[in-house]
Order: C-alpha cells, then structure tokens, then sequence
C-alpha cells in the first residue's frame, strides 16, 4: 500500500500545470441523484422506527468516517449528498479526496447535524462509499501489477445496474481507464455479432459493415479468438483487435502479428496472478471485468459522538 501512496502521489506531480479533467460524476447529476434516492427509499421506506423511538428529536451529533482497511477512496461527494438529500442540515466534511490512498484506520470525512438524520442516512452512503473505494482499491491493485509495462487496466460493461457512471469513475480513481460506457460509445464486434453473421470471412465482413455504417469518429474493435481471425481483423482495417480467452503464448503471437497496425486488448478470465504475465506480452489493453462485478467492498465504519453536543431545543422525544 505505500507503494500505491508513492505512485498516486507521483502521478499528480507528473500532471503538471494542466488541470485534470474532473473523473468523479457529479453527485447532482440526474443519474446519481436517481440511484441516491431509490437507495434511500429502499433503506428508509416510511421512516426510521429505531431512531424515533430511542433518540430525542432535537438531538444533535457528530462524526467521523473511518476507513478501518488500507485502500483507495471513492465515492465521498456521492456520500456527502445522500445525507443532504436525507437533511440539509447535515454538515459533510471531506478530509481526503477521491483517488487518494489511505492506510487502515484513516479518518476520511466529518458529519454534523441531527442526529436522527445522521442515522438514517448512515447505511446508504457507507453503502456507496465502500462500493466504490472497493472497485478503486482493487483497480489500483492491477494497476500497480502492470506497472513497467505499457498495458493499461481497463474495466467493462459488467457493472451493478444503476451504479455504472460512478463505477467507471471508481476505476479511474484507482489508476485505470475506461472502456466503453455504453452501446453508443463505439463499435465492439463480439463473439455474438460474428456468430449472428456467420460464414468463414465473417471477422473480415463484420469490420468493413462496420466501417461503412458507423460514424467515422468511432474506432471500430472486433474480438477474436484465434489468430486466423486476427489476421482477417487486421486485413479488414481494425483499429482495435480484442484477443478473447487467448494463452499467453497465443497473445504474444498475436502482438508480433499485428506489429503496431492495431491496438492491441487482451481480455478474458484474467486474474491478479495472471495479468503481469499478460501486460509482458506487449498487449495495449487489459479489460477485467472483476474491477466492477467482483470488487469487494472496502471496510468503512461511522462513529457517532455525542459528547459536547447540545441536544438542541426539541430534545423530548416524541
């Protein structure tokens, strides 16, 4: 983890006077402020019965975040914004940013205001919050992996439904890139698309199709799986070739065939243990669909405190 400190330091230094394009999808956008409040309707519904019943309704409280494992945060404007949705009242303090690498036991963020609200609003942000720091720790974890090498980690579409903008920024946050968004990002000729086309020349058909009906501003990528349909992909005039489930002795022949005319993704059940082996072959990409459908979430915690906080003036319950 001090290595991912180094290098994430490292990496801002490089960035020089140009600002960095903002990564983190902001959390008044439609889309997240849609995922925030079914999150809370879900969580909520009619109210929280434990807190009306035990906690004073003018009591005030503070807090911190806590994250009680080593990893890279995500996630906190999206937090910050479930407990001002629940309560303007709520004060939320970011003590780090987004991308930056913590060690076990690090405070990440304050909360401030009613208590009752601080409750109802605690397990929809640590929810998303530990979510995204997850696929961002477990990025950084590949990232770091290939380092050396020019291959970069890139994620899918294999991403929790609802969730796949602040996902994609979670990849980011931890080193990697993006892949496409969506199905109107760019041309990516599957196993499916080929076998729906069929014939022997089906890898060379499907690229020219798509050359002449897609806009000229989309690269078009087709997956393959063998390095006959490499060499039809390469032919056909691929911008981007995608060696699908290939051996590593495969892929290194297939980077040697394609020689620079095409970039270069290998994908398909690649793994922690496998993908420094890969990235050595010369590969451009690596996709891994685990950053999104496998990442575990990260160890964040709440802990209210109370002390020296005034109950405010409605402090009789109910």
């Amino acid at each position: 983890m001090r290595r991912l400190q180094e290098d994430s330091k490292t990496a801002r230094r490089s960035a020089g006077a140009v600002p960095a394009p903002p990564i983190t999808p902001s959390p008044y956008h439609p889309n997240t402020l849609a995922v925030i409040d079914l999150a809370l309707a879900e969580d909520i519904g009619g109210g929280d019965i434990t807190s009306t019943v035990t906690v004073a309704a003018g009591q005030q409280a503070r807090g911190k975040l806590l994250a009680k494992a080593p990893g890279v945060i995500s996630g906190l404007d999206v937090a910050g914004e479930v407990f001002r949705r629940v309560d303007p009242a709520i004060t939320f303090t970011s003590l780090v940013a987004d991308g930056d690498v913590v060690e076990a036991m690090t405070p990440i963020a304050t909360v401030e205001g009613p208590a009752r609200s601080l409750l109802a609003g605690e397990r929809v942000a640590l929810n998303l919050l530990q979510r995204l720091s997850g696929v961002a720790t477990l990025t950084a974890r590949y990232v770091d992996a290939v380092r050396n090498t020019k291959a970069r980690i890139v994620d899918t579409r294999k991403t929790t439904p609802g969730l796949r903008a602040l996902e994609k920024a979670a990849v980011r946050h931890g080193g990697g890139h993006n892949h496409r968004f969506g199905l109107t990002d760019g041309v990516l000729i599957k196993d499916n698309h080929l076998a729906a086309i069929g014939g022997e020349d089906r890898v060379t058909r499907a690229v020219c199709l798509a050359r002449q009906g897609a806009p000229h501003t989309l690269r078009i990528e087709v997956e393959v799986t063998t390095l006959d349909e490499l060499a039809q992909a390469l032919e056909a005039g691929a911008d981007v070739v995608l060696l699908d489930n290939m051996d590593v002795a495969d892929v290194r022949k297939a980077v040697a065939l394609t020689d620079g005319r095409a970039l270069v993704e290998a994908s398909g059940g690649v793994t922690l243990e496998s993908v420094a082996e890969i990235a050595a072959t010369g590969v451009d990409l690596i996709s891994v669909g685990s950053l999104t459908h496998s990442a575990p979430a990260l160890d964040i915690s709440l802990d209210l405190d109370l002390s020296g906080i005034s109950p405010g003036t409605a402090a009789t319950r109910p």
